[in-house]
């Protein structure tokens, strides 16, 4: 059956939002990004962190011209997921054990994918509905947008003063961390508050994770009761 033409052009219009042409942006920057991460660190990093800002920007885009979309929202997760998860990688490469990093990768990517997973089961929103939670640490955290994006923008720092700082593909990450925070600088002063930000994000994943299991395992005890 054809489609109507109107159909069509609504389509259009959401891919053509513009949150969503920011994410296409953001996608762009990224690609660039990591073309460029082994050849040029500083360059790698202003690209990787000003996508990373425009994730703020299309959020506030969506809201202000009214554009909130399921697809924007789903291209702003993916596009957030892939960011980080190649940045993990990347950084699994330079430092020893490589499987800190993987780890970290492993836990991001299927704390959101379960979290996705369980808002569509409640029927929600959006999957930062976190209203009925028990856990105080998890409803802070989606509840304050300065607190989340603290946690956030501590991550990305991080790892990005990770990769500035490491110099071959042999180095020990416990010992880089050491040598730079012994040091008085910004870069230390940096690292200390990251660090601490960084440890609620990954405690923020592990509540998550095992919070969007339980909704997944409820709703199949409730399904097999209705049998």
């Amino acid at each position: 059956m054809a489609k109507k033409p109107g159909s069509r052009l609504s389509k259009l219009s959401v891919y053509l939002y513009i949150p969503n042409i920011i994410g296409y942006i953001r996608i762009l920057l990224n690609c660039t990004a990591f073309y460029l991460c082994f050849t040029n660190k500083i360059l790698f990093s202003i690209l990787y962190f000003f996508s990373f800002v425009c994730d703020a920007v299309d959020g506030w885009a969506a809201r202000k011209f009214n554009q909130v979309s399921t697809f924007g929202a789903v291209l702003d997760m993916v596009t957030d997921r892939i960011s980080t998860a190649c940045l993990l990688v990347v950084l699994s490469q330079v430092y020893r054990p490589g499987l800190i990093f993987l780890s970290l990768l492993a836990l991001d990517i299927a704390s959101h994918w379960l979290q996705m997973y369980s808002t569509f089961l409640l029927g929600k929103a959006s999957h930062k509905d976190v209203k009925d939670s028990t856990n105080w640490l998890f409803k802070a955290y989606y509840g304050n947008r300065i607190f989340m994006a603290y946690c956030c923008v501590s991550c990305e720092v991080l790892y990005l003063i990770l990769f500035y700082l490491a110099e071959n593909q042999t180095e020990k990450l416990v010992d880089v961390l050491k040598i730079n925070l012994k040091r008085i600088s910004i870069l230390s002063f940096l690292i200390a508050t990251s660090l601490f930000g960084w440890a609620i994000k990954q405690v923020i994943n592990i509540i998550q994770m095992k919070t969007a299991a339980d909704v997944c395992v409820l709703h199949d005890i409730n399904k097999k009761h209705k049998q």
